[in-house]
C-alpha cells in the first residue's frame, strides 16, 4: 500500500505539465497574432493602410460630387404691425425681409404661397412684445420663428433662412 500513494503523486506533475505547456505554446503564438491584427485595424481605420494598398475611396468621392446649387432669395413686402405691448403707447414693427429658398426649382411654389407667408408672418408680429425683441438673442428667436411659419405655409418646399433687410421697432 505504500508504494500505490507515491504513484498517484507522480502521475499528478505528468498530468499538470502537459497542459502547462499547451497553455504556454498558446500564449506565445496568439500574442504576436493579436498584436498584428490589432495593428492592421488601427493602420486601416487611420486610413494608413488603404493608402498603401491603392485603395483610395476619397478619390473617386470627390471627381463624383456634384457643384452646389447658389440659393434663390425671395423678397418680402415690407410689412407693418402693431405690436402686443402697453394700450396707452402702441409700439410698432416695420419689418423687410428675404426668405432663402435651397432648390431653385421650388421658387414658383413659394412665390405662389407668398400670400399665406406674409400672413402667418403678420399675425406672429402682432402677437409679440416689444421686449421679446431686444437684443440679438430676441432677434434670432423672431428669425427661428419665421422661418417654421415659412415652412409651414410652402410645404412641401423649404425656406431656410429669413433675412432682415430692414427692422425698426417704435
Amino acid at each position: 500500500m505504500s508504494s500505490s500513494p507515491p504513484e498517484s503523486k507522480s502521475d499528478e506533475p505528468a498530468e499538470a505539465s502537459a497542459p502547462k505547456s499547451s497553455n504556454r505554446k498558446l500564449i506565445l503564438i496568439g500574442t504576436p497574432v493579436t498584436v498584428l491584427l490589432l495593428a492592421g485595424v488601427g493602420l486601416w481605420f487611420t486610413g494608413i493602410l488603404p493608402h498603401a494598398l491603392g485603395i483610395d475611396k476619397h478619390a473617386g468621392q470627390v471627381a463624383e460630387a456634384p457643384k452646389p446649387v447658389p440659393p434663390s432669395y425671395i423678397d418680402l413686402p415690407e410689412m407693418v404691425a402693431n405690436l402686443n405691448g402697453n394700450l396707452r403707447k402702441p409700439s410698432y414693427i416695420k419689418l423687410a425681409a428675404r426668405i432663402e429658398v435651397p432648390n431653385p426649382g421650388d421658387v414658383d411654389k413659394v412665390k405662389a404661397a407668398l400670400p399665406r407667408v406674409v400672413d402667418l408672418m403678420q399675425t406672429y408680429l402682432r402677437e409679440m412684445r416689444p421686449e421679446e425683441l431686444r437684443g440679438s438673442a430676441g432677434t434670432w428667436r423672431l428669425r427661428e420663428e419665421l422661418i417654421a411659419r415659412a415652412n409651414i405655409a410652402v410645404a412641401p418646399a423649404q425656406v431656410t433662412d429669413v433675412l432682415f433687410t430692414e427692422m425698426l421697432i417704435q
